[in-house]
């Protein structure tokens, strides 16, 4: 299992949100995606929390393809994203 999560920050994060609306429904319907979240942080008002939960390394890059859209990536300020690589899964 793989775990991208982490957090950017964007220059108008309704306008950002609103324009990941069709990626996020493409990556939940996505081969191999468990989970994959972009939400509004409560505290600072340019940062957006990303959380994506994958079956395998393949299938978050058959989903990853080019990345974000040139528009959106002008919007990006700063990020901070981690990829890990889970090796077991167990109740809390």
């Amino acid at each position: 299992m793989v775990i991208v999560a982490g957090s950017i920050h964007v220059t108008n994060r309704e306008e950002y949100l609103r324009g990941c609306v069709a990626i996020v429904d493409a990556a939940r319907a996505a081969r191999g995606c468990l989970d994959f979240a972009l939400s509004p942080d409560v505290t600072e008002s340019t940062r957006i929390n990303v959380y994506e939960r994958w079956e395998s390394d393949e299938d978050l890059e058959r989903f990853r393809g080019s990345g974000p859209e040139s528009e959106q990536q002008t919007q990006i300020l700063d990020a901070d994203i981690r990829k890990y690589r889970i090796s077991a899964v167990e109740a809390p």
